[in-house]
């Protein structure tokens, strides 16, 4: 409103002046300083008037609604960088965890790989010392069973031998005393 004041003063000053400036050449200029000046006046006022309520004023009300909208529109821009930004380190935060979440199942899963990787070692070993006495104690029984098969053979060969010798000219006596002392020998030298 201020404004609309000072053009108004400007403009009366600038009519005076005119009207002053006509008065000294002798009349006849632009502007008379009469009842007509009066009523340019007024007609210059109620047109001032209503240019300020039908332009002036919404001119500044639009202005102030697209001022208003420019910051609005700034604030939701910033308010959308800002949750852009917390969204970004969000997700920053979560990948950071997935990727703590995946290294620390990466070390368990190799924990684990090494332990059952132990105890298969383990099994190996227990299963070959396993295999090994088994082996071992199947060679003692076939030691065994081939010493006894052995001293059977010994045993009747050595019938069969004092029978050809009894035959001959042992006597039962003899024939067994020597029997004995073969049996005896095989037996000590297994």
């Amino acid at each position: 409103m201020n404004r609309i004041a000072a053009i108004a003063v400007l403009s009366l000053g600038v009519l005076a002046s005119a009207a002053f400036a006509s008065e000294g050449e002798g009349g006849g200029g632009f502007i008379n300083l009469d009842k007509s000046l009066i009523v340019q006046v007024v007609n210059f006022g109620l047109l001032l008037v209503v240019l300020v309520k039908l332009l002036y004023k919404p001119l500044l009300s639009k202005m102030e609604e697209r001022t208003a909208a420019i910051k609005r529109s700034l604030e939701e821009a910033q308010a959308a960088r800002a949750e852009a930004q917390r969204e970004r380190e969000e997700h920053a935060a979560k990948i950071q965890a997935a990727h703590a979440e995946a290294q620390a199942i990466r070390a368990t899963a190799l924990a684990e790989a090494a332990e059952e990787q132990r105890r298969l070692v383990e099994s190996a070993r227990a299963e070959a010392t396993r295999l090994v006495q088994s082996a071992r104690n199947e060679l003692e029984q076939d030691v065994r069973r081939a010493r006894q098969d052995l001293r059977r053979e010994v045993g009747d060969l050595a019938i069969s031998v004092a029978e050809r010798l009894v035959k001959r000219s042992l006597r039962d006596d003899d024939h067994r005393r020597i029997v004995d002392d073969a049996i005896a020998r095989v037996g000590t030298s297994n």
